[in-house]
């Protein structure tokens, strides 16, 4: 059946393959286009850099008035992911707009982790670690980017 969120997901999917941003990567699963599991490698130059990230997306057919809900299947250390792997970013909530795409989710997502909001923290160990002692904290975040590696999840 299609619909509108099934359409403009379709949509997204194939602008993911025909433009694909940088270090990010993302596709519907293989027998339902509402959930996608997507793949974010760490930036150049951060903490971060060697990770390999996945994540799960989950959308409603309210798609693209509501935003989805995605979360890291990965272990993650960060100022902005609570223990479950959501994340707390806000064009995942209040400042959402239809216009976002699969695209931008997922570049808004790998900025968020070399620029974390401590102010707005989802894990206080972490926002803490990352404001009063930034070498412990970017120990932490190359043990969870070791780890990754060998995450096959």
């Amino acid at each position: 059946m299609s619909t509108p969120a099934r359409r403009r997901l379709m949509r997204d999917f194939r602008k993911l393959q025909e433009d694909p941003p940088a270090g990010v990567s993302g596709a519907p699963s293989e027998n339902n286009i509402m959930i996608w599991n997507a793949v974010i490698f760490g930036p150049a130059d951060t903490p971060f850099e060697d990770g390999t990230f996945k994540l799960k997306i989950d959308f409603t057919e309210e798609y693209p008035n509501k935003p989805p809900t995605v979360k890291f299947v990965t272990k993650m250390f960060h100022p902005n992911v609570y223990a479950d792997g959501g994340i707390c970013l806000d064009i995942l909530q209040n400042r959402w707009s239809p216009t976002y795409d699969v695209s931008a989710i997922l570049t808004s997502i790998q900025s968020l982790l070399d620029e974390p909001n401590p102010n707005s923290p989802a894990n206080s160990q972490a926002a803490q670690l990352y404001q009063e002692n930034r070498r412990e904290y970017e120990k932490k975040v190359a043990a969870i980017c070791e780890q990754s590696w060998l995450d096959d999840q």
